[in-house]
């Protein structure tokens, strides 16, 4: 079973987003990472760029596919993961800690569209 954590939001296409203040950390989660297999590459957009709900910010490959990210939030990048242009299987380690990108929210209001922890969990039980 996929470690799904409380207090996150979640996307359908399995995407997470950890909220700290008005800063909000994505990235892919325990089940996205299972699916995908050994992560070999990240690719990741740049510092200032402007991200929207629903629409790609960058990818990830795996040995078996590439997947495009899509942004739960919209915002702006404040920060990429450096260590995961090195170690990109940091993300298989632990998918929570190991984000992908912080965003300053423009929209807040637009977490409610997401899934919570339960809700997300029920779509994984299919």
């Amino acid at each position: 079973m996929s470690n799904v954590i409380q207090g996150l939001y979640y996307t359908e296409s399995h995407e997470y987003v950890r909220v700290e203040g008005n800063t909000g950390f994505i990235g892919i989660t325990d089940y996205a990472q299972h699916e995908l297999g050994n992560v070999v590459y990240v690719d990741l957009p740049e510092v200032d760029d402007e991200v929207n709900a629903g629409e790609e910010f960058g990818a990830v490959e795996s040995v078996k596919a590439a997947s495009d990210l899509i942004s739960p939030v919209s915002g702006t990048v404040v920060e990429v993961n450096e260590a995961l242009i090195d170690k990109p299987g940091l993300i298989n380690e632990n998918p929570f800690e190991n984000w992908i990108i912080k965003v300053e929210l423009s929209a807040p209001n637009e977490l409610d569209e997401l899934l919570n922890a339960d809700e997300y969990a029920s779509l994984l039980e299919g």
